[in-house]
């Protein structure tokens, strides 16, 4: 089996070292074996897209969005098959897969539109006779480092605005999921990308991602992935005085109060908690819940999670497929043994499972009886593993729900316009859900957090451009 190529100057090279794919769900189905690249070639592809940057930086507007347009077209178009590499690689369910896909399509024809509304402004000086113009201008080359459990939509939303705003990119997808990374590459070189301006650098974060981190040419480093990584990568960033945005983790809140529908709070627990296995950013871990709906809460989650069908990705019906790997599988039964360890009590889920072919399942898991000093409270698992907090009443909820050191996103059930309102305004998150399941986003509006889930400026929508440009300010005597 030759393995898949890394693109480098318009060009697809391979490399003497290379990694077998493995399908979570069914270890002995192997994808494909994928290119790893050393740190010179990383550095090639940099040098490529340093070359590359003056002339698609000032170049047509229109080149730039008719590329982004053909690679959003063609990715809606291939979204069934695309859907289903990422569920065979990655372990999220097809429908996930395919859902996904069909974000990462629109999120390239957002910034297609975004290529032909460039804009700045025109201001009048203080001083008579003089023109200023504040215009927004490409940073240079970008590197793009990307997560496993978003394996197109996030590189979608780092490499789009990226070009869109007219830096060059090399891009180092996760280790886990070069399978989808590269058909988006593929999908990208085919679109008519000149040679340099998009590389795809497939390989360990120790030696690929340390060296778009350490190279001075790399003007700017998007990352997604966890806080210890992105704490590192600030450092060097700093050093180096390059530009640098980071999302990290999030241990996100759910509050149910006494007045919620039930059978919608119910529903966004066990959507944000265990689908998609737990393992999205957005996830709501904590379940803070007030007296009153407590324990009808926690019996009619209990029920609804014995109907959630866990089993291979592909399979119709599955509801929860397979955590990622084996490290990651290890590390979500720790955590139970943790809370187990803590005191809290275990309501459901908690084993593994064995299913028709060998794979990293896991039970979704309930714990009740939790508090949040717990380290099942406080620590991100990225599992199928929730803890429900008990709560006196809304504003202990709320005191609650911000007592972490995460803030990406926080959640709120109840049919209380004042509770509501009082919530949007107060929980200390990027993002706010009203009985709605707080992993769920949409394309074309910010994504980010605050304390230890980001740092820099939002990705996606318009806000992306705060991070993909840097403004200049241009005085002329008239």
């Amino acid at each position: 089996m030759e393995p898949a190529a890394n693109y480098i100057a318009g060009e697809w090279l391979g490399s003497s070292q290379a990694a077998e794919n493995v399908n979570p769900s069914n270890t002995a189905d192997v994808i494909g074996l994928f290119s790893r690249a050393d740190a010179q070639a990383a550095e090639r592809a940099i040098v490529a897209a340093k070359q590359a940057f003056p002339a698609w930086s000032r170049g047509s507007i229109q080149q730039r969005h008719d590329i982004l347009k053909r690679v959003g077209d063609e990715i809606l178009a291939r979204k069934d098959e695309l859907g289903r590499l990422l569920a065979r690689e990655e372990g999220k369910t097809l429908a996930e897969g395919v859902g996904e896909t069909v974000r990462a399509g629109q999120i390239f024809l957002f910034f297609a539109g975004e290529c032909v509304r460039l804009a700045g402004e025109k201001i009048a000086s203080v001083r008579p006779g003089i023109d200023i113009e504040v215009t927004r201008e490409p940073v240079g080359v970008v590197g793009l480092i990307t997560p496993w459990n978003f394996p197109i939509a996030i590189p979608a939303w780092k490499i789009a605005p990226a070009l869109a705003y007219g830096n060059c990119v090399v891009f180092k997808p996760a280790d886990l999921v070069p399978g989808t990374a590269h058909a988006l590459s593929q999908i990208i070189a085919g679109a008519g990308v000149p040679p340099g301006v998009f590389n795809l650098v497939m390989g360990r974060g120790s030696v690929v991602g340390e060296t778009l981190i350490r190279h001075p040419d790399v003007a700017a480093i998007s990352f997604t992935g966890s806080v210890s990584t992105g704490q590192s990568i600030a450092a060097a960033c700093a050093a180096g005085m390059k530009k640098f945005q980071l999302e990290m983790g999030g241990k996100n809140p759910l509050v149910v109060l006494d007045d919620a529908d039930l059978g919608v709070a119910v529903e966004c627990a066990a959507n944000g908690a265990f689908f998609a296995t737990g393992q999205r950013c957005t996830a709501s871990s904590r379940l803070v819940v007030t007296e009153g709906i407590h324990d009808r809460f926690v019996g009619a989650l209990t029920e609804r999670m014995k109907a959630l069908v866990v089993d291979d990705a592909l399979k119709s019906g599955t509801h929860i497929g397979p955590a990622v790997d084996q490290s990651q599988l290890e590390q979500d039964l720790r955590y139970i043994e943790v809370g187990r360890s803590e005191g809290a009590r275990l309501a459901a889920g908690g084993e593994r499972l064995t299913r028709g072919s060998p794979g990293f399942y896991v039970a979704p898991t309930l714990f009740t009886d939790a508090r949040n000093d717990m380290r099942i409270a406080r620590e991100e698992i990225f599992g199928p593993v929730a803890a429900v907090i008990r709560a006196k009443g809304y504003d202990e909820a709320l005191a609650i729900a911000n007592d972490t050191s995460f803030g990406l996103v926080s959640g709120i059930c109840t049919t209380s316009l004042k509770h509501a309102t009082h919530f949007k305004r107060n929980a200390e998150a990027g993002m706010v859900m009203v009985n709605l399941p707080t992993a769920g986003v949409d394309y074309h509006v910010p994504f980010g957090g605050r304390k230890g889930s980001s740092y820099g400026p939002r990705e996606q929508g318009r806000y992306a451009a705060e991070f993909y440009t840097t403004v200049k300010t241009s005085y002329t005597l008239a």
